[in-house]
């Protein structure tokens, strides 16, 4: 039997299958990353973690070669990756209009959706001075920009500044990053989120829309989508991993020692899948993020729901609890 090799980093929910746990999983190899694999480069990879945006970037020139499943195993609220000095008097999305803002990469799908933030409340790419860089001196030095056309009010940082040197100085009024720098939440850090109560922001973004934004999914190579059994095996294999770490998440991963009162109010606000698989659970979000990247002018126009997932699945079974 044939193994497939699989990579991603070291998500939680999918530790199952690493680890053995799931049933049917033993054709399947997952090599678990500290950073993202490359499905296009990478010849030894038949199914792998991959950018969402660099997906339907490639989709749209014509790259073929990768088809992604809609298994989104990386999702985030975005209001809180805005973060600016803690005695900055800004505090909404709409304060930003003609500040500088630095942020760790253009076309990435966190930035992408971050900036949708600002659209939402008027304020476009347009409306703003961007700076492009490394988040601290220990972030590497790489191009962040990318082939993708950038307007004149976008540029990379001068002399490879990283950004909160930039943002304590005062050269930057605020930075947009998916993880915060050290020290960040400890007492008295000269920074903090734009948003007072990025959490209320993001509840209330998420009654509007009716999603967490999607940053990372699951690709195949092309040859292996021939096999629409074997996509399906993928896609019920994803969903009983999640399965499994949401059971064994409920008790025994103490995140925090307030970890049951935080289950309790995303339970409450979003419901007990916030990771939802599958083409009709995401097919909304999947349509937004199109939107942007259009709005954006990261991709000429939108596609065709057949030409960016070709094989629009569903999970054979929907979250439920697993015993440990």
């Amino acid at each position: 039997m044939e193994t497939i090799r699989m990579a991603a980093r070291h998500w939680d929910h999918l530790n199952p299958i690493a680890l053995g746990d799931v049933a049917g999983a033993e054709r399947y190899t997952l090599d678990r990353r500290d950073l993202t694999p490359d499905l296009w480069t990478e010849a030894d990879v038949d199914v792998a973690e991959t950018s969402f945006s660099r997906y339907i970037q490639a989709r749209a020139a014509g790259d073929e070669r990768v088809i992604a499943l809609p298994i989104f195993v990386m999702r985030g609220f975005r209001h809180r990756c805005i973060i600016t000095r803690a005695d900055s008097p800004l505090d909404t999305a709409e304060s930003l209009r003609g500040k500088r803002i630095g942020l760790t990469g253009w076309g990435d799908s966190g930035n992408t959706w971050t900036r949708a933030v600002l659209r939402e409340a008027g304020v476009g790419v347009a409306d703003t001075e961007w700076r492009v860089g490394a988040l601290t001196a220990d972030h590497p030095v790489m191009d962040r920009i990318g082939s993708i056309a950038v307007p004149d009010n976008v540029a990379a940082t001068e002399n490879d500044e990283p950004m909160m040197k930039m943002l304590e100085r005062g050269a930057l009024d605020a930075v947009m990053t998916p993880f915060m720098p050290p020290g960040f939440y400890e007492s008295g850090s000269p920074f903090r989120t734009l948003f007072r109560n990025s959490q209320q922001a993001e509840a209330a973004y998420f009654t509007r829309v009716g999603f967490i934004p999607g940053i990372h999914l699951i690709g195949v190579r092309a040859e292996l989508a021939e096999n629409r059994r074997q996509l399906q095996e993928l896609m019920d294999l994803f969903t009983t991993a999640k399965n499994i770490s949401a059971a064994r998440r409920n008790k025994l991963l103490d995140v925090t020692p307030w970890h049951n009162e935080a289950l309790a109010a995303t339970t409450q606000a979003i419901g007990q899948d916030w990771i939802p698989y599958g083409w009709s659970a995401n097919k909304v979000m999947i349509d937004a993020f199109q939107t942007e990247l259009v709005e954006q002018s990261i991709i000429g126009s939108c596609m065709e729901a057949s030409e960016l997932f070709p094989l629009q699945l569903e999970p054979s079974h929907q979250l439920e609890k697993v015993s440990s």
